[in-house]
């Protein structure tokens, strides 16, 4: 079935007389307590559950092979090969499906805050709450946006679709596939609606390279004078914490684009995590979850209906999606400069990892390609001890093409712009998990407080012996006694062992980049 026959299809359904297009949040809401989709909380939020998949499936999505990306792809686990006619069958039968619906919503967007770099969206829904959430995360047009020449990226999302791995050519019943050829994102099977917006995320992970344009999985702020930092981290490095500073413009929390202009946001919303929220620790994400904002898989009071963040009954990935606007120092439109400051965060549960390092580029690129933090006890059925876990990019599931390939852009926008690249633990010192404590928040923050200030930059350092990580000897709000891991152990004997321990997981794991130059390679662990 060739792409005009694709699209005739799907311009028929979309000018269907059972289309809702571009309706308000109001609207939506209205419709999404009609049916029954979700309930109000005491915030006005609208709270909504996901059934059997609270997070993404990553078995379950796919990349359509076809002649023009089959060659540049890293196929693999992560990036999962389906066939063309295996698509084109599901597709049509989504599409037949969304046909006998009483009504789909459908609404127009953008990814890409940068016009140069934007790519037009087109979601297409089954659910109304779904639409909200589109709605909220992707870029919302304006009585300004002008009509794009660029054919849009289409999102479809049918969750009640359910396929037969027998005969759909799916793992499971649930599948997310994305084809560069068609521009369609295909989802079904899962009500989990953080799925439209990581494929889009993977779309631009393609997009935005071939356009020498380097995409990231970090959050970004800049302060009064247009400084712009930049922060990548693992879930429970602390990277929205440390990233939402009152002090300084939110340029967006989880997705940028790094042109040869500066930094751009990817997205138009939030999808902060819920988990453990409280006004006193993160109050710009309190305070933005009002009308409109969708909260998946918050327990809610049955008699109150007030939300209750510490519950996790549903799912420890409780999460809320609210448009960017919502925080009150964001910085809308949300372009910005070049970054003058890079923070990789790491929570380190063995203990060994200084609070904060400078990096050479070279450690820059290892430590991006490695991407570490750790698992806890507890966590994870079978996790009894820390475990190291590792993320290329601090974004693997996200990547279509060759990670290395991310790592030597970021390389040289490191040398092209002399960027500062810091290393900042926020997991243990004085022992590993259970023996020592979390690294302090308030030293953390002045940390990285004085990172971003520029007073680190030509500070007296040492060298780690086992790491090779250069340790500022000295940092204003900060005891001296706190920067020098091996100095907070009491058994000195036991921190040599378990940092070998460390390092021996990372050399492990940086084995798989043989294509790597022996300058990068160099650059970790001894």
């Amino acid at each position: 079935m060739n792409t005009i026959s694709l699209h005739s299809e799907l311009i028929n359904l979309v000018n269907s007389t059972t289309v809702q297009e571009n309706l308000p949040i109001s609207s939506l809401i209205e419709k999404s307590l009609r049916r029954s989709e979700g309930k109000l909380t005491t915030t006005g939020a609208l709270s909504v559950e996901t059934g059997a998949y609270t997070g993404r499936s990553p078995k379950d999505k796919f990349i359509v092979h076809e002649p023009s990306v089959k060659d540049k792809i890293e196929w693999g686990t992560v990036n999962q090969p389906i066939a063309k006619d295996t698509f084109t069958s599901l597709y049509y039968k989504v599409l037949e499906h969304l046909k006998n619906k009483e009504e789909i919503f459908v609404s127009d967007g953008f990814a890409g805050a940068d016009h140069k770099y934007q790519i037009p969206l087109k979601v297409i829904n089954e659910f109304a709450w779904h639409q909200i959430f589109a709605r909220q995360l992707f870029i919302r047009p304006t009585e300004e946006s002008e009509a794009s020449p660029k054919q849009p990226f289409t999102i479809i999302s049918a969750p009640s679709f359910k396929a037969d791995p027998l005969n759909d050519g799916t793992n499971s019943e649930a599948f997310v596939i994305i084809s560069f050829e068609e521009r369609v994102v295909l989802i079904g099977g899962t009500e989990y609606a953080g799925e439209m917006k990581k494929s889009i995320f993977s779309v631009m992970n393609f997009i935005l390279p071939e356009a020498d344009v380097l995409s990231m999985h970090c959050s970004a702020n800049a302060g009064r004078e247009g400084d712009v930092a930049l922060f990548f981290g693992l879930s429970g490095t602390g990277k929205t914490t440390l990233s939402a500073d009152p002090l300084r413009s939110l340029i967006g929390d989880d997705e940028h684009g790094w042109s040869s202009n500066g930094v751009f946001n990817i997205e138009g919303g939030c999808y902060a995590k819920c988990v453990n929220l409280s006004k006193e620790k993160e109050p710009e994400i309190w305070n933005a979850i009002g009308f409109g904002t969708i909260l998946e898989n918050v327990a809610v009071d049955a008699t109150t209906d007030k939300a209750d963040y510490e519950d996790t009954s549903l799912t420890e990935n409780t999460r809320a999606a609210y448009p960017i606007e919502a925080i009150p120092n964001a910085l809308v439109p949300s372009v910005a400069g070049h970054p003058k400051t890079i923070i990789f965060l790491t929570a380190d549960a063995f203990g060994v990892l200084p609070p904060i390092s400078k990096l050479t580029k070279e450690q820059a690129m290892y430590h991006f390609l490695s991407g570490y933090t750790s698992k806890l006890a507890g966590t994870e059925r079978g996790v009894t001890s820390p475990e190291a876990t590792f993320s290329t990019c601090f974004g693997a599931p996200f990547l279509p093409l060759p990670a290395v390939r991310y790592a030597e852009m970021l390389g040289e926008k490191i040398d092209q712009h002399d960027v500062n690249v810091y290393l900042v633990n926020t997991g243990w010192s004085g022992g590993e998990y259970g023996v020592g404590k979390r690294m302090n928040l308030k030293h953390t923050r002045a940390m990285v407080q004085a990172a971003l200030s520029g007073e680190l930059r030509s500070a007296e350092t040492i060298t780690d012996s086992i790491f090779g990580l250069h340790i500022p000897l000295h940092c204003p709000g900060v005891p001296d006694s706190v920067l020098k891991p091996r100095d907070t152990w009491t058994d000195k004997q036991a921190y040599d062992q378990k940092a070998k321990e460390l390092a021996t997981n990372f050399k492990k794991n940086f084995q798989k980049f043989d294509s790597i130059s022996h300058r990068i390679k160099n650059a970790g662990p001894k």
